[in-house]
């Protein structure tokens, strides 16, 4: 496709379109976060643009003339980028959540390190849980679900029509929840089992008072927490796969709401 012979109204569409598409890679954890280049990132959402211009080929006419109208079409696409990548980074910050909640019980709480990805101090386990999602997204072929769909949501919500109905913001309320849910559900066993070991040397320093509790509890606490870290990666695919699987119905849910 040839940029340089598009109409003004034919790229005005493809700059809506690629608002549309940079916004939502930029939400991503995979692509948004600072260990990318800004050139990479910007040629990938140009890239994706200019091959699905030609498919989505909005209509220029529909677009009204004026500064305030192309500033409301582009604000339009903003939001509507912002909205499918907040939810799709919902999960990963649940995953760090629950990762944060474990390394706390293991004694990790003065122990954060500098994350590249976000430029804030953050867990060890919470970072390695967020790259074992990462991975287990890639996996599962989740980046193939979002393109597709990317590309449904032009024919769902057109290019510089969007609707914020009553119900969107609700809907975003349960899918925060459901990430706060998700991160004591990945947590709990590990939660559970460093829980138990502090009681379990809790009578052990009444009955022994002699005995050194915090030099034997810290390293064992440390080999607990990340045995059951370890055991909960698998209810993480578990969890990662059927997200996968709602993703798409929530995500068309999400777009009906957002259509006028």
């Amino acid at each position: 496709m040839d940029l340089l012979g598009l109409s003004p109204d034919q790229f005005k569409s493809f700059v809506l379109i690629l608002i549309r598409i940079s916004i939502v890679l930029f939400m991503l954890p995979i692509f948004g976060g600072r260990m990318q280049p800004n050139a990479v990132k910007a040629g990938l959402a140009l890239l994706i643009s200019i091959v699905l211009f030609p498919v989505v080929r909005p209509d220029p006419t529909l677009f009204p003339e004026g500064l305030l109208a192309v500033v409301r079409l582009i604000l339009s696409e903003l939001v509507f980028g912002l909205v499918v990548g907040l939810i799709l980074r919902l999960f990963f910050a649940g995953v760090q959540l629950g990762g944060q909640l474990i390394g706390f019980q293991m004694g990790f709480a003065i122990a954060n390190i500098l994350d590249p990805e976000s430029g804030a101090q953050g867990s060890i386990l919470a970072m390695l849980g967020y790259w074992v999602a990462i991975l287990f997204f890639l996996l599962l072929d989740g980046h193939h679900i979002l393109l597709k769909t990317l590309v449904e949501s032009f024919s769902i919500v057109e290019v510089g029509s969007l609707g914020l109905h009553d119900g969107l913001f609700g809907r975003m309320l349960e899918v925060s929840a459901d990430m706060f849910a998700m991160s004591i559900k990945v947590g709990a066993p590990a939660i559970t089992a460093l829980l138990l070991t502090s009681a379990s040397f809790g009578i052990i320093a009444r009955v022994v008072p002699q005995m050194n509790i915090l030099i034997v509890a810290f390293p064992l606490k440390i080999v607990v927490g990340l045995f059951f870290f370890g055991l909960s990666l698998e209810v993480l695919l578990c969890f990662m796969k059927r997200y996968l699987v709602e993703f798409e119905g929530v995500l068309r849910i999400v777009m009906n709401l957002m259509k006028v």
